[in-house]
């Protein structure tokens, strides 16, 4: 008779952790107005490699995964790593050393131009830029007022703010395009 009430608690146990997972998955879902009008079309970016993409109207070449994660072909996989702003600079600076295509940390301005404005958690397309995780990235900008800090764009809600440098903080990797 124990052996049955032990059963019973994991079973109930189980199944209340399996609703809040999924009570979880459901709340964290992107959400997206229905009738506003999209501020990254999908129509404005093309493939330039398999895990980079063209903005068309800025003319910017994105990685498509966070920094972490790979493009497996219709998804970013992994996890997504979180670095200081020094590091971020260090990180940007290798990858453009590695194929001399000039990867790069983006500042402010360009890195907001990847917000989808009409979307929250995350505030990105995610069919260009799928798995991004809805929080905050470096961007190269430093604040004006305060050496120890510098600007990040949230992909939770695309605003804008400055944090410690020393902080960790998810990385997406910019260049300018070439005629390649």
């Amino acid at each position: 008779m124990k052996n049955a009430i032990f059963s019973k608690k994991t079973v109930a146990v189980g199944l209340v952790s399996v609703c809040l997972s999924s009570l979880s998955t459901v709340l964290s879902a992107q959400e997206c107005l229905s009738d506003g009008l999209e501020t990254t079309p999908t129509s404005s970016f093309s493939s330039i490699t398999s895990d980079s993409m063209l903005d068309t109207t800025t003319d910017l070449v994105w990685r498509r995964c966070a920094q972490g994660q790979t493009w497996n072909g219709a998804t970013c996989s992994g996890e997504a790593v979180k670095y200081t702003w020094q590091q971020a600079l260090q990180l940007a600076h290798q990858a453009s050393n590695e194929d001399l295509l000039g990867w790069r940390l983006p500042n402010v301005k360009e890195l907001a131009t990847l917000t989808e404005r009409d979307c929250v958690r995350p505030a990105i397309n995610q069919s260009v830029f799928p798995a991004t995780p809805p929080d905050d990235f470096w961007t190269s900008t430093p604040s004006a007022s305060d050496p120890d800090r510098a600007w990040v764009v949230a992909f939770f809600n695309a605003s804008h703010s400055i944090k410690e440098k020393n902080r960790f903080v998810y990385v997406r990797l910019v260049r300018t395009y070439t005629n390649e």
